[in-house]
């Protein structure tokens, strides 16, 4: 599966902005029974949802169901090895999801709650965000 990319984005070329505060819209559970929720405000790129993705489904080996609540539509530019200053901003690398403390970053259900807590543990691993296990029952 292709990495998450927009397929249009408004603008090619977006500035940095902020990533201070708290989530407010995606911060309680809306699909599975158990998710993982960020603890402290990050970028996270493509690259390393879908590395949580796998390593997360191949644990699970393909049981249950998994949403991402994260999409990654800021484009992150770079200027190419040894360019000058000035001749303005380089092209677009990749693409981030800007993560706010306090959003759900993915939902599992349809597994035990060991099993869950195992996987999300695994997809944890690999996002750069200090991150805790919810669950349905006590949202935080």
């Amino acid at each position: 599966m292709p990495l998450l990319n927009p397929k249009k984005v408004k603008h090619r070329k977006h500035q940095k902005g902020s990533v201070r505060g708290v989530s407010v819209a995606g911060s309680t559970l809306a699909f599975g029974q158990y998710g993982l929720r960020a603890l402290e405000s990050r970028w996270i790129t493509a690259r390393q949802l879908e590395a949580a993705r796998r390593a997360m489904t191949r644990f699970m080996q393909r049981s249950g169901k998994v949403w991402i609540r994260v999409f990654p539509d800021k484009p992150i530019t770079k200027k190419g090895a040894e360019v000058p200053m000035g001749s303005g901003k380089g092209a677009v690398d990749h693409f981030v999801a800007v993560v706010r403390r306090g959003r759900i970053i993915l939902e599992v259900d349809g597994l035990d709650e060991a099993t869950t807590k195992r996987a999300i543990r695994l997809a944890s691993d690999k996002l750069p965000v200090k991150t805790a296990f919810v669950c349905k029952t006590s949202s935080l």
